[in-house]
């Protein structure tokens, strides 16, 4: 995996997000938006996906935490290559607290498949992090939960999708959101009308606000 993408906090660090690309993106999609919206005291991460073989693209190599085989709420998933995503986010977490950041001052966040292994990561992690903002996404191995929840139940989730969104549908991500109210207590669903498979400055505004409000 090439190295992230590192914007530093411009105060002294108290505060990190790593933030996970969508599919075919890379870690500098995403860093100047997440730059301009975080707190001073906020380092940001943007890791890039290792380049392989998407089947639902053909199997043409691009960028992907893992294989894609689908985007039907109840095909099969690549298990392995999601739980290996997983362990490598553990490991940046991991890589943060000993450098003398909590974990409760850790956001995870991510958009479409980046978002879907945002939240997969924190519920499968053992420590209670600040929140997960998860963005025109889906729960991935949903069958799984609440049993391989590891984290703990108070950790806040923002999930935000627009009602447009022709890639992953809108229900995809209403049903991710059901799933996760029935076993998490502080769960966020906010639709953006007339969104497509993308952001916009109401919901960067909207991730601003509630990072803030997490870590401040």
């Amino acid at each position: 995996m090439s190295a992230p993408v590192i914007v530093e906090a411009t105060a002294k660090q108290t505060a990190t997000l790593i933030f996970m690309h969508g599919l075919g993106d890379t870690g500098h999609g995403w860093s100047s938006a997440l730059a301009a919206i975080r707190p001073p005291f906020m380092k940001v991460i943007c890791p890039t996906a290792p380049t392989q073989p998407v089947s639902l693209n053909a199997g043409f190599r691009m960028p992907s935490w893992f294989d894609l085989k689908t985007l039907d709420i109840s095909g099969p998933e690549d298990e392995p290559g999601i739980q290996a995503a997983r362990d490598n986010v553990h490991g940046m977490i991991q890589k943060e607290i000993s450098a003398g950041i909590p974990a409760n001052r850790i956001v995870l966040g991510g958009f479409s498949q980046g978002g879907a292994l945002a939240l997969y990561s924190a519920l499968t992690y053992d420590q209670p992090l600040a929140g997960v903002v998860a963005l025109s996404c889906w729960l991935p191995l949903h069958k799984k939960f609440p049993g391989a929840k590891l984290n703990s139940e108070d950790v806040p989730i923002f999930q935000a999708h627009g009602d447009y969104d022709p890639v992953v549908p809108y229900k995809f991500g209403q049903l991710s959101a059901s799933l996760l109210k029935s076993f998490m207590k502080n769960v966020t669903f906010k639709t953006y009308s007339g969104l497509s498979h993308s952001s916009s400055d109401d919901e960067m505004d909207d991730v601003k606000d509630i990072i803030s409000k997490w870590v401040n």
